[in-house]
C-alpha cells in the first residue's frame, strides 16, 4: 500500500484506504473517491495530479494524493 502520488502514471490502481481528517474524507468521498474503487493518473500538472475516476477527470492536490492509499 502506498499514497496515491508514488503510483505510476497510466496504471489502474484500486483505493485501499483513505485517510485525513472526517471533512477531507467526506470531500473526497464526494468526489468519488471511495475504497474499493479503481483510479489511474493520468499526468501531473505542477503540484496536482490529473486523475481519472468513474469516467469523469479529477484534479487533486500533493497534499489530497498523499492521503489516498493505493
Amino acid at each position: 500500500m502506498m499514497p496515491l502520488v508514488y503510483a505510476e502514471p497510466g496504471e489502474p490502481q484500486i483505493i485501499r484506504k483513505i485517510g485525513g481528517s472526517p471533512d477531507v474524507k467526506k470531500h473526497l468521498e464526494d468526489l468519488g473517491f471511495n475504497v474499493g474503487g479503481e483510479i489511474s493518473i493520468i499526468s501531473t500538472l505542477g503540484e496536482n495530479l490529473i486523475v481519472k475516476i468513474k469516467e469523469s477527470r479529477v484534479a487533486v492536490s500533493d497534499e489530497l494524493a498523499r492521503k489516498i492509499m493505493v
